[in-house]
């Protein structure tokens, strides 16, 4: 019924539609960054305007959508409830844009795209840009986190595609294949294991550990590969868990221990002599990086990304 009704109106008509939905976007940055300044700073606002327009929107829908808790503002209920339709609000605008610039060969409107830490630093960069260059009248956005926020994310529509390396966990979501990765044991240069040529696995458990957070397709990866081997990653001597692949490689390089990271994300080091691979006997750890989507065909700006993405990755 909605796409009978968007067809039959007019283009002047959808302009002021478009503009309307403002105090929407401001509610969801809101909601996005669980604070009034953040989101003021985001939309290139006055933290005051930002409050009157969630004032607005309120009085608008005789709610209260946020509470505070010390420095943190987080949904109500209600609120949860408009943000859920706001995010599909924005996915219709969104395919309105598409299709319209599709008609016109010319494609537009925003695109919110999500990717796990490792592949936000180390991959997806040159495709962005490359993507930009191409369709520079699409609005880009990166939300950066780890595989289970991005997953999170695309279920709550809150971006519209997602890149993530690990296991698939949702069944409401799609998983298409992007391309490969390997993880690699590493260590400081100038370490007293960096004197070994190949270690065996049963090596790890001399060897003081620093690994990704809970919730990272990196770390879920290396338990899934380590349990194949009958190996415990709980009985290993994990000394820290840090939150990205460049907290790691700092910590590495002013200490003696050793780390699993992806190989890309590690070529200027490795090339500058600062980290060494240390190769394990008969253990090669490989993962898929994979798009995800909810189920059903993603929208048109999503599906252009992935085959430019993919076009861009089989040119390697």
């Amino acid at each position: 019924m909605i796409t009978l009704f968007l067809l039959y109106l007019p283009l002047y008509v959808l302009a002021p539609i478009r503009m309307e939905d403002f105090r929407l976007k401001v509610f969801a940055a809101v909601a996005r960054n669980q604070s009034f300044t953040r989101a003021a700073a985001e939309l290139s606002l006055s933290q005051p305007a930002v409050t009157k327009q969630i004032k607005n929107l309120e009085d608008l829908l005789g709610a209260r959508l946020f509470d505070r808790k010390g420095n943190t503002i987080l949904t109500t209920p209600e609120g949860a409830v408009v943000l859920r339709y706001a995010n599909e609000i924005f996915t219709l605008y969104q395919g309105i844009q598409f299709e319209l610039g599709a008609m016109r060969d010319q494609l537009s409107g925003e695109f919110r795209l999500g990717a796990s830490t490792t592949i936000a630093q180390y991959l997806i960069s040159p495709v962005l840009a490359s993507f930009h260059e191409k369709f520079p009248q699409i609005q880009l956005s990166l939300l950066n986190g780890n595989s289970e926020i991005i997953e999170n994310s695309v279920l709550s529509k809150s971006i519209s595609l997602g890149i993530v390396e690990g296991k698939r966990h949702h069944p409401g979501l799609k998983y298409v294949d992007f391309t490969s990765d390997e993880l690699v044991l590493v260590t400081n240069s100038k370490s007293q294991f960096a004197r070994k040529s190949q270690v065996n696995l049963s090596d790890l458990a001399t060897m003081p550990l620093v690994l990704r957070e809970r919730g990272s397709g990196t770390l879920e990866v290396l338990e899934s590969a380590l349990k194949e081997q009958n190996v415990k990653l709980s009985s290993l001597p994990v000394i820290m868990h840090l939150g990205s692949t460049e907290s790691i490689k700092s910590f590495l390089e002013n200490s003696n221990s050793v780390s699993f990271v992806s190989i890309r994300a590690i070529q200027k080091e490795i090339a500058y002599g600062e980290l060494t691979i240390l190769p394990i006997n008969g253990f090669r750890i490989m993962r898929k990086f994979s798009f995800i989507h909810l189920l059903g065909q993603p929208d048109g700006v999503s599906t252009t990304f992935m085959r430019f993405a993919m076009r861009q990755y089989n040119k390697k």
